[in-house]
């Protein structure tokens, strides 16, 4: 007869490596191919840039740093100082009011407002198509789960559990949701959230 110790070590442990390990490949996978998939998503709508969209995020990226920021710090200290007679042996080419330096950065700032806009509008472009694809999923989970929990009535019902489910708040649950009615009841309570804020203000 073994001992306690060799009976002991023969017991499978329950929730040990070996069983969740299969369980944690599966949700690796499922969790990589989401991620490869937003992944290809993204890339998609990146390659789908205009040229234009490309030099203004590039742009845009760039104007946004420090060491821009910098530059302009030393340009501007750099022609202020020139052009205020505090160095010798430069002549003022620009005195003050530096009205050539004010026209430059009058430029950059009307090309660099341009850029912003465009790279804003296709930022903009994107989150529409990103809010779509949440509202498609969100529509896809909610008829899923109003399917689940029919058969789970169904199920219940056959158990003779009926009673004991007959929820007024599951049995609304179970009925598909009309989309419209929900996004119509949404707009008039944005409304009537929004009708006392001009009433106060007029």
């Amino acid at each position: 007869m073994g001992s306690t110790k060799d009976r002991r070590d023969t017991v499978p442990v329950h929730g040990s490596r070996d069983e969740d390990a299969p369980n944690a490949d599966h949700r690796s996978s499922a969790l990589e191919e989401n991620v490869q998939a937003i992944k290809r998503w993204e890339t998609a709508i990146l390659l789908a840039r205009s040229k234009a969209e490309e030099v203004s995020d590039w742009i845009v990226c760039n104007a946004g740093s420090g060491p821009v920021l910098v530059l302009h710090v030393i340009w501007f200290g750099a022609w202020v100082t020139a052009n205020a007679g505090l160095i010798r042996g430069i002549r003022s080419f620009d005195p003050f009011p530096f009205p050539f330096l004010t026209m430059t950065v009058s430029l950059e700032a009307i090309f660099l407002t341009s850029f912003v806009l465009i790279s804003q509008n296709h930022l903009e472009a994107q989150a529409h198509r990103r809010a779509a694809l949440d509202l498609q999923i969100n529509l896809l989970a909610e008829r899923e789960m109003t399917s689940v929990l029919r058969t789970v009535s169904a199920i219940a019902a056959h158990l003779g559990l009926a009673s004991e489910c007959n929820d007024a708040e599951l049995n609304e649950l179970v009925e598909e949701t009309d989309v419209e009615a929900v996004a119509k009841t949404v707009e008039e309570h944005a409304e009537a959230a929004v009708q006392p804020a001009k009433d106060s203000s007029e």
